[in-house]
């Protein structure tokens, strides 16, 4: 990893995504090679990843039996047809998932991103309940700091006001109370005891809009982007039983917790609470070839399978639909995550984790730290009464003076390593986040 690259000498043509343009290329933040745990930079430096590149390299980075499948399958079939045609990875994957999801989630529609899932699995859910007579069926409740893509569709039924303000609503949605209250959940270890009974605003809302006009719930089993806000006890299973008393379909956003995150393959598992649709991406294939996906159970796919044989049934789909090369990436990384049992090794590594970020608490400006699986969130009080000030002075001391790249949500530091850390590197990480804590207050 010791090439160097040099760094290009105009960035203006390139507008980036989620980032403040005009202080990134003041001072830009490249990063030009990786390996396993670690980024390297275009001046030399080997930095460790705290974020798996964005929630998404759970397997670690540039891993050979990845790689190796991608060249390979370029050679091979670069691009099939997904409409009308099929190449036999798209078959092959869709059954490894389905024997690795929970319950009777046993049909894939495939897509190339965490967005584009989640307006597929919101858009099934329309055509669902068109397809069984209850057409009126047209609200999706999501919930507050809810994040689930920048489609038009996630947008509406996510919760974040920055990422909605600017873009009106599509889609007819209400929203859930957030499940995260600083006063009654502070330094929580893992999932909070207080919170369940905010699953009961969900009745209320059927009692404002009635049942027969809400199509479904969309909820994160752990809210990600928003600082890693865990489900309390209980949250999950209360939210089942009222979609099953009112016939709402449940849909998991697992693009982040899918994949290891949390110790299992879906946090559904988790939690022992089967949705009807889980929406995944990024850990699919640790991030090297976009790919995503809906998984839907078995009851959904039916009920679209009833018309003329020789019709469409779902008018909907991508181009890059099953792409070979992320079926080829998929496949690989899955048999990487059984062969080195990485699910069960975040599971193992979770108290370490836990007992490590905990050990921050009494550092200046926290006010909170979370948990859960192998993700972590330190809440840092603002600067200067500017939110977002902090954690943006944090993000860069840890690029340019701690050797690390951390994930920052507003003035929240977010700890989600590759699922490969060992414990070693848990400390260095901490330490490194210590130090970063100390350096910005």
């Amino acid at each position: 990893m010791s090439e160097y690259h040099h760094a290009p000498n105009d960035l203006a043509a390139y507008w980036m995504p989620f980032t403040a343009n005009r202080a990134f290329k003041a001072a830009p933040r490249l990063l030009t090679s990786a390996k396993d745990m670690h980024y390297f930079t275009a001046d030399g430096r080997k930095l460790i990843d705290a974020a798996a590149g964005l929630w998404c390299v759970n397997a670690g980075h540039s891993r050979e039996a990845i790689t190796a499948a991608i060249r390979e399958q370029a050679g091979q079939l670069d691009f099939s047809p997904p409409f009308q045609f099929g190449h036999p990875q798209a078959f092959e994957l869709a059954n490894r998932l389905a024997a690795l999801a929970p319950g009777d989630l046993d049909h894939v529609f495939f897509c190339s991103s965490g967005s584009e899932a989640v307006d597929t699995a919101l858009k099934i859910a329309l055509a669902y309940h068109n397809v069984s007579g209850a057409g009126a069926r047209q609200r999706i409740i999501g919930r507050v700091r809810g994040y689930h893509g920048v489609g038009f569709g996630g947008i509406s039924a996510g919760g974040m006001v920055a990422n909605r303000k600017f873009f009106g609503n599509a889609l007819h949605a209400d929203h859930l109370p957030a499940t995260y209250n600083r006063e009654q959940q502070a330094f929580s270890r893992g999932e909070a005891d207080w919170g369940a009974h905010l699953a009961d605003e969900l009745e209320n809302m059927v009692a404002l809009h009635d049942a027969s006009t809400i199509a479904a719930v969309i909820i994160e089993p752990m809210a990600g982007s928003t600082g890693v806000l865990p489900a309390p006890k209980g949250y999950l299973q209360k939210l089942r039983q009222i979609c099953d008393k009112h016939g709402l379909l449940l849909i998991f956003d697992e693009v982040i917790t899918g994949f290891g995150r949390l110790g299992h393959a879906f946090a559904a598992q988790r939690y022992g609470v089967t949705p009807d649709m889980i929406t995944f991406a990024k850990g699919v294939t640790s991030g090297t070839v976009p790919m995503g996906g809906v998984m839907v159970r078995k009851g959904i796919y039916d009920a679209f399978m009833k018309g003329p044989e020789h019709a469409v049934e779902l008018f909907h789909g991508y181009t890059y639909s099953a792409h070979p090369l992320g079926c080829a990436a998929a496949l690989a990384t899955l048999d990487l995550y059984e062969s080195e049992g990485l699910f069960e090794r975040a599971r193992k590594l979770e108290p370490a984790l836990e007992d490590a970020v905990h050990g921050l608490r009494d550092h200046p400006n926290v006010v909170d730290i979370r948990n859960v699986g192998m993700a972590a969130a330190i809440d840092l009080a603002p600067l200067d009464a500017t939110p977002g000030k902090r954690g943006m002075a944090a993000m860069k001391e840890t690029f340019f003076n701690q050797d690390m790249l951390m994930r920052i949500a507003g003035d929240t530091l977010v700890i989600s390593p590759p699922l490969i850390v060992s414990d070693a590197q848990i400390g260095e990480i901490i330490d490194k986040t210590a130090r970063t804590i100390r350096a910005v207050s």
